[in-house]
């Protein structure tokens, strides 16, 4: 799925900790699994590259909102 350069979606994500890498996407809603630990923020940059390798735009257009520090986020791709 790609999203143009005026399009802006935001999208309520759920991660969790396995090595399968799943993402599944059901309308505004995103589960993802991802390998990192979550210490220093390795966690969610992997999530944001996974993010924008999905909807393949930059990493730098997928920006987390909020729940930096829980496995519920919100997450906006620009």
């Amino acid at each position: 799925m790609r999203i143009s350069k005026s399009e802006r979606m935001r999208y309520s994500v759920s991660v969790r900790f396995s090595p399968d890498g799943r993402i599944n996407v059901s309308g505004d809603e995103i589960s993802i699994s991802i390998k990192s630990p979550p210490e220093r923020g390795r966690a969610n940059r992997e999530l944001v590259k996974k993010l924008a390798a999905h909807f393949g735009v930059s990493e730098d257009r997928v920006r987390i909102i909020s729940g930096l520090a829980s496995r519920k986020k919100i997450v906006e791709v620009l």
